[in-house]
């Protein structure tokens, strides 16, 4: 039977704002900062701790004890008084965490929020600045190993741009901050502040990963090209909501993971390939960590003849669960070794075949490389 405090925290989570999680928005929080007021689920909490308690003081609703010097502050404060103080000068592109996102992005949200006081200070979001610059380590073209490299972001010459040398006078790479693309990928090179950018080379899409000396630092830098990104899309489109540019800054992967296709040939063998979907590109690689895709598709609608079905056509000629991508070029047999993963793949791929195109893909050359 609960006692009488569990009941009253209860009944407090189901107030306006307590029913998630203060800081991803998880349904149904378990957890609480008795200091700071605030409903959040196990894993915030864990972060929450590591901050220490002279900043949150972490308790569970139902198996710690409470006082009512901490149940009035509970009472007093909650999630939506929490924003009020905590979040009132959130940067528009400040990615604001899920449940869903990796735990250096909930990390630092949180670290940011309570400890660093953030978003309470704008002369503490130095990733706003128009150039940044710095170090971070980056993946080498032909090998495995990591480099500490320089890295400029010049939003007025709208070029991220890194060098070998500290003394270098030429870059060894400038990118077009317009046409880049940052997702955060610990779990690809196994490190937690891990990077991956992708850019446009010579026609074809190139890969670059980095990571920062801690969270801190990959977190600035990701912020950073977002916000750099937000001021070159602001100039371009002066009459779309920063609302609605922000939803083009930055893209989440839809989905990645192993799959098995085969060539143009009709009797061509399946080979395995690691399968990335940028928004409407999807590429595949034969490891993870390629510099370069081994081939790419742009991703059309419907009415542009594009197309993603179950196939059981093709079911004998490969042991794995088989569905087809069929484009106004060709047709590709793809197969994944788990039935979940090919329904993931096709309910996704089907997402984006039937969203119209934004304003940015629109105005942008838009043609299929099919290889």
């Amino acid at each position: 039977m609960l006692d009488r405090s569990a009941r009253l925290l209860l009944g407090l989570i189901k107030q306006n704002g307590n029913e998630i999680c203060a800081d991803c928005g998880m349904s149904d929080p378990q957890w609480t900062s008795s200091n700071l007021g605030i409903f959040i689920c196990e894993n915030c909490a864990s972060i929450h701790r590591s901050l220490g308690s002279s900043i949150s003081r972490v308790k569970s609703i139902k198996l710690d004890n409470w006082d009512e010097t901490q149940l009035q502050v509970m009472e007093s404060e909650g999630n939506l008084r929490s924003k009020e103080k905590y979040e009132q000068c959130v940067p528009s592109c400040y990615k604001r965490p899920t449940a869903k996102d990796p735990q250096i992005l909930r990390e630092q949200w949180i670290r940011a929020k309570y400890e660093r006081l953030e978003f309470q200070n704008p002369d503490k979001q130095t990733y706003l600045a128009s150039r940044r610059e710095g170090y971070l380590w980056k993946k080498g073209r032909d090998d495995k190993k990591f480099q500490k490299r320089r890295f400029v972001l010049d939003t007025t010459e709208n070029v991220l741009k890194y060098y070998v040398k500290d003394d270098a006078k030429e870059p060894k790479a400038i990118l077009r901050i317009d046409d880049i693309n940052v997702a955060l990928v610990p779990d690809k090179i196994g490190n937690p502040n891990a990077m991956q950018i992708l850019y446009s080379q010579d026609g074809h899409t190139r890969n670059i990963f980095v990571y920062g000396e801690d969270g801190k630092e990959s977190v600035d830098w990701y912020t950073a090209i977002r916000a750099a990104k937000l001021a070159r899309l602001a100039i371009a489109y002066p009459g779309t909501t920063e609302q609605e540019l922000c939803q083009n800054l930055t893209r989440d992967f839809l989905n990645e993971g192993w799959l098995s296709k085969t060539g143009p040939k009709a009797n061509d063998a399946y080979r395995k390939r690691w399968f990335t979907l940028d928004g409407r590109r999807l590429m595949y690689y034969e490891d993870p960590v390629d510099p370069f895709p081994k081939g790419e598709i742009l991703i059309g609608t419907t009415d542009k003849g594009f197309s993603v079905f179950d196939d059981i056509t093709q079911a004998g000629k490969n042991p794995g669960f088989v569905f087809t991508l069929r484009t106004p070029n060709r047709s590709f047999h793809l197969a994944a070794e788990a039935e979940q993963d090919k329904d993931k793949w096709v309910v996704v791929l089907k997402s984006v075949i039937e969203s119209p195109l934004s304003v940015q893909e629109s105005s942008s050359m838009f043609r299929g490389l099919i290889k």
